[in-house]
C-alpha cells in the first residue's frame, strides 16, 4: 500500500513538472528579406512575443548561417520574452544567403538576407 502511494505521488509530480514547461515558437520579425547588415557592426534580431507563455523553460540563442550551414553563434542565454537581442556581426562577411536561427524551445529561421563588407 505504501509503495503504491509513493508511485502515485511520483507520477503526479512528474506530470505537474511536465505541464509547467511551455513551448514558444516566435516568428522572427528582423532580419527580413529586405535587410542588409554590414559586417563588423552591431545589429538587432527581433521576434514576435505577442503569444509568449508566462513560463519559458529555455534561454534563447541566435545562430548565423550561410546558405543553410551554421557558422557562428551570435548570442546565448537571453530571455525569449524580451523580443530582441543585439548581436555582433562577424567581420569580413559578404553575401546574400545568410539566415538567423532563433533557438529556445524550437528553431525559427529568418528569411535570407544580405551582409555587406
Amino acid at each position: 500500500m505504501f509503495s503504491r502511494s509513493i508511485i502515485a505521488i511520483t507520477a503526479y509530480v512528474a506530470l505537474a513538472s511536465a505541464a509547467a514547461l511551455d513551448v514558444f515558437v516566435p516568428k522572427i520579425t528582423s532580419p527580413t528579406a529586405a535587410t542588409v547588415w554590414k559586417s563588423g557592426t552591431v545589429e538587432t534580431v527581433t521576434w514576435d512575443t505577442s503569444n509568449a507563455p508566462v513560463n519559458i523553460s529555455n534561454k534563447g540563442s541566435i545562430v548565423l548561417s550561410d546558405d543553410g550551414f551554421p557558422m557562428d553563434t551570435l548570442a546565448t542565454g537571453f530571455d525569449l520574452r524580451s523580443g530582441s537581442q543585439a548581436v555582433n556581426v562577424p567581420k569580413n562577411l559578404a553575401g546574400t544567403n545568410y539566415t538567423i536561427t532563433l533557438y529556445g524551445d524550437s528553431g525559427n529561421i529568418s528569411p535570407k538576407f544580405r551582409i555587406v563588407s
